[in-house]
């Protein structure tokens, strides 16, 4: 016996929006909403030819390539779609829907392990995230029920394995769900599309409860270990939590985690030189996924906080690796977004 496959959904948020290249002309933005209208109506040729037309005067446009591999969903071009969505991971490592859309295609497939890496990777990056968090509920589930049904081949009398999976059955019965939210239904950048249709054979469950989608959500592999754990909700002007934010950042880095690293970064982190954020992005890649071992200390953090949930964090930074060491004064300023301190400006030097 199995378990019917499980509707999984994609956000596609602001976030995404506010990551893309700058569009300064509302003509831009115009194509794409004109293309995704097109879908929306049942025209994903049309859409994708529209789409195609965007992206040869802007090829690293995240929306557009977004966009690109939802029509191909709808397609069901499954590896065309897999594909775009891989390299926008790889381009733009800090956006954590493409991951969460990879994971609804490999689950499609049946591909739950990859499925599970790449939601836990879009967790990750955005801790917040509760459509992954959700999806990666239903991934544990699929995966549990899997794992019941071949210990019931196994051991036809196994009692406990069969409550398991009733419970599971249950869980995804109890409950009345839309069958299928398509991509053309909601409106653009702002309420759910679906980037991959999962088939049920009757209308499925809503949201799984709160347990099975938020009590085995990991902690971001990024996050530090040794600062403090809060056991409490931590008030804006708790310096720990400024400092535990700072302590990650310089793990991740020390990690060669890129993901990580690039995650304590805000929407709105202003380059060191003004350059693009894609370019600044490319750079980091490369010098932090270079060095086969990477050290960076923090000495002698000072905290101040200021006006509109912004903090100055000011430290001795202690660089270490293969091919360089060096030391130098650095200055973060921090904004809280959400529940986490988010880099928005990069000093070097008094």
């Amino acid at each position: 016996m199995t378990l019917p496959a499980l509707p999984l959904l994609a956000l596609v948020s602001a976030l995404l929006i506010g990551l893309s290249a700058p569009a300064p002309a509302t003509a831009q933005s115009d194509e794409l909403q004109e293309a995704s209208q097109l879908l929306k109506q049942g025209q994903p040729d049309r859409a994708l030819d529209r789409v195609n037309a965007y992206l040869a005067n802007r090829p690293k446009d995240a929306r557009g390539r977004f966009l690109k591999g939802l029509i191909l969903t709808d397609q069901n071009k499954s590896s065309d779609a897999i594909k775009v969505f891989t390299e926008l991971t790889q381009d733009f490592p800090e956006l954590p829907e493409p991951y969460n859309n990879l994971a609804v295609l490999y689950a499609s497939q049946g591909q739950y392990d990859k499925a599970r890496s790449a939601l836990e990777m879009a967790i990750r990056t955005h801790p917040s995230y509760a459509t992954a968090h959700e999806n990666l509920g239903d991934i544990y589930a699929k995966m549990a029920s899997q794992a019941y049904d071949k210990a019931l081949q196994l051991d036809r009398g196994n009692t406990a394995a069969q409550t398991k999976l009733n419970l599971i059955k249950e869980l995804f019965s109890s409950s009345p769900r839309p069958p299928k939210a398509a991509a053309t239904k909601p409106e653009p950048a702002t309420k759910v599309a679906t980037a991959a249709p999962v088939t049920k054979p009757a209308p499925g469950p809503q949201t799984p409860p709160p347990a099975p989608t938020t009590a085995k959500a990991p902690e971001p592999a990024a996050k530090p270990g040794p600062a403090t754990a809060p056991a409490k909700p931590a008030t804006a002007r708790n310096p720990d939590e400024v400092l535990k934010a700072v302590n990650g950042w310089a793990k991740a880095w020390s990690e060669n985690d890129v993901a990580g690293y690039l995650a304590y970064y805000a929407p709105d982190f202003q380059t060191p030189k003004g350059e693009p954020r894609t370019d600044w992005v490319a750079q980091r890649k490369t010098r932090i996924a270079k060095p086969r071992k990477i050290q960076v200390g923090i000495e002698s953090p000072k905290v101040v906080f200021g006006d509109n949930n912004r903090v100055t964090v000011t430290f001795r930074q202690h660089y270490r690796s293969d091919q360089l060491k060096a030391s130098s004064t650095k200055t973060l300023v921090m904004v809280k977004t959400g529940d986490k301190w988010l880099i928005q400006q990069e000093k070097v030097g008094s």
